[in-house]
């Protein structure tokens, strides 16, 4: 149940601050039944919350309400290693987040040569959450291979493969387009192993020649140009601590 918490700050200010809209848009919003606190709908504007204790959600989906909390996601090009910064002058992170103004941390890694969705952050919480493999998010990749695809290579990825340090079987696997010498083919897993999707296609006989992440848990690049980024709004926030268990 819902608690008031005289000490809190008015939810409409909350909802605001994590950019559900202007403060008379959320006044509505609450008026309208569309809020809940901590599972209890919300329609008095004279209701106070603890951002970060209060489970706050707009419409059933959860939302991120922390202040100070920044989440990017940026569309990693190919040539950029996963740190902020490298001891050997390689494109790093840094060139692409420092604009923010505050210090962010990449939510794992892709390899130097993997393009694609990288999220970074400054929650400490929802970072280790995220890359905590207990916790799996499901993260999709579209990789283009070498040679001509067998039509039942789906079905043996998603039913399991034997790799060096154990067993890994995908979520999903589609063959997207396929040609004697190239095919491109759709993955979808929960595992986080290093290199754990070029190492999958090697092991079946199709290298990959090219590799990037399209999706991260509910998260997409949304039409992101390589070496783009956006901030996360609060529902994808939300999302993503409910993806991850928080």
């Amino acid at each position: 149940m819902a608690e008031y918490r005289p000490d809190g700050i008015r939810l409409q200010k909350v909802l605001a601050a994590a950019g559900l809209g202007s403060r008379r848009h959320c006044e509505n919003l609450i008026a309208t039944g569309k809020v809940t606190v901590d599972g209890t709908t919300i329609t008095d504007q004279g209701m106070r919350v603890v951002p970060g204790e209060a489970v706050i959600a707009v419409s059933g989906k959860r939302i991120q309400v922390e202040e100070g909390h920044l989440t990017v996601v940026l569309n990693k090009p190919k040539g950029v290693v996963s740190t902020m910064s490298d001891p050997r002058k390689r494109p790093a992170l840094d060139e692409y987040v420092s604009g923010y103004g505050v210090r962010l941390f990449h939510v794992g890694r892709l390899d130097i040569d993997t393009t694609g969705l990288l999220l970074l952050t400054n929650n400490g919480d929802l970072a280790n959450r995220l890359a905590h493999p207990s916790h799996g998010v499901s993260k999709t990749y579209v990789a283009k291979v070498a040679g001509r695809v067998h039509r039942r290579l789906p079905h043996r990825l998603t039913k399991g493969i034997d790799l060096e340090d154990g067993p890994i079987a995908v979520d999903s696997c589609t063959v997207l387009d396929t040609t004697q010498e190239f095919s491109v083919v759709e993955v979808t897993l929960h595992e986080g192993r290093n290199r754990i999707v070029r190492r999958i296609f090697e092991s079946v006989g199709h290298p990959v020649v090219e590799l990037s992440r399209t999706r991260y848990g509910p998260l997409s690049l949304s039409g992101l140009a390589p070496g783009q980024t956006r901030v996360l709004d609060a529902q994808e926030v939300g999302a993503l601590l409910e993806e991850a268990g928080l």
